[in-house]
């Protein structure tokens, strides 16, 4: 991570987060209790439940990003930015490739639907083994899934709430962390940026205690500064 120069000009007042109001943040499309939800059937085996879950996930996240897509562009979103952070892709190879918000939803759903489709990857043939890298590219991907989600509450919430599809995106929200938590997915690092939203539609599933302690000291610290990943 690498942080900006300070310019010596005073920062820019935090912009309000519209996620977070309270009329919003009570929106869902279904009062589960997800906590119970995301938990290993006892019969299942774990790579397979990883599998299954990943793979929802990674399609009802990519219909959610579509919704908003027309607004995603080059222009409005010339970085992939989530408040004052930006990321980067990084290719086969390594090499880090700055790009605007689209390109990168790009290189994240193309390298996913590369990666589930893969039978040698994600098999769904009876007696086929997961390969040893499994659970690490399944820890690859749904960080890579957390950075989309995220860009769409920083950046296009008010698009989806226009399409009054707020409910659905919390609700996905909430089911996402949840899941990642429970099997130790994406580490808390990663998330704090989002932990404001994460305590407040989280808390109600049993879990706000899990959000990670750093986050408001980390936040308050990176106000002033654009942080890179």
């Amino acid at each position: 991570k690498s942080k900006g120069k300070p310019n010596g000009k005073k920062p820019a007042p935090e912009e309000k987060k519209l996620y977070l109001e309270p009329e919003y943040t009570k929106s869902r499309i279904t009062d589960f209790e997800f906590k119970e939800l995301v938990m290993l059937p006892r019969e299942i085996d774990l790579n397979e439940w990883l599998a299954s879950n990943t793979t929802t996930f990674f399609h009802h996240i990519n219909l959610q990003y579509s919704t908003i897509s027309e607004f995603c562009t080059g222009e409005s979103c010339q970085t992939m930015a989530v408040c004052n952070t930006q990321y980067y892709w990084y290719d086969e190879r390594g090499k880090k490739i700055k790009c605007t918000a689209p390109q990168y939803v790009d290189f994240v759903m193309s390298s996913v639907q590369k990666l589930v489709t893969d039978e040698d990857v994600f098999p769904t043939k009876y007696g086929k083994e997961f390969p040893n890298s499994f659970e690490s590219l399944v820890k690859k991907i749904c960080k890579y899934l957390f950075h989309v989600l995220a860009h769409i509450y920083s950046s296009h919430f008010k698009e989806t709430l226009a399409l009054e599809l707020h409910g659905h995106l919390n609700t996905l929200y909430t089911h996402f962390i949840l899941f990642i938590r429970e099997f130790n997915l994406v580490d808390p690092k990663e998330t704090t940026i989002m932990d404001d939203l994460t305590e407040v539609l989280c808390s109600s599933s049993g879990s706000s205690s899990n959000v990670s302690g750093n986050g408001s000291s980390n936040s308050a610290g990176a106000q002033n500064h654009v942080k890179e990943r």
